[in-house]
């Protein structure tokens, strides 16, 4: 799902990954748990994902600040560093302000 009535300017953080074969189940499953724990971070706006070869999973953020919050949340850091261990054979993080936004909803 697009994440919707985001009003700018606000961040993103775009995280782009690579999975390695290792405990892909687990993965999906933790997965879910960091996006239900990213929505109860403060300044969280939405989260937008795609998996393919590469994965890729846009948060939107109100600040800089917030986003510093969550990658310094206790549980998050955590994960990432399972994920270094285990799950990714390489990622991406990119942090950007988003100024403008359009886009187009056919009913």
């Amino acid at each position: 799902m697009i994440a919707k009535n985001l009003k700018p300017p606000y961040y993103a953080v775009i995280f782009s990954s690579i999975l390695t074969d290792e405990n892909l189940e687990e993965y999906g499953e933790t997965a879910n748990k960091m996006v239900a724990l990213a929505k109860e971070q403060p300044g969280f706006l939405g989260i937008e994902s795609a998996r393919s070869e590469i994965g890729i999973t846009v948060s939107y953020w109100e600040s800089e600040e917030a986003i510093i919050q969550w990658k310094n949340n206790a549980e998050h850091t955590l994960v990432r560093e399972k994920g270094r261990s285990t799950w990714y054979k390489q990622y991406s993080t990119r942090i950007c302000k988003v100024e403008r936004e359009y886009g187009f909803l056919k009913e």
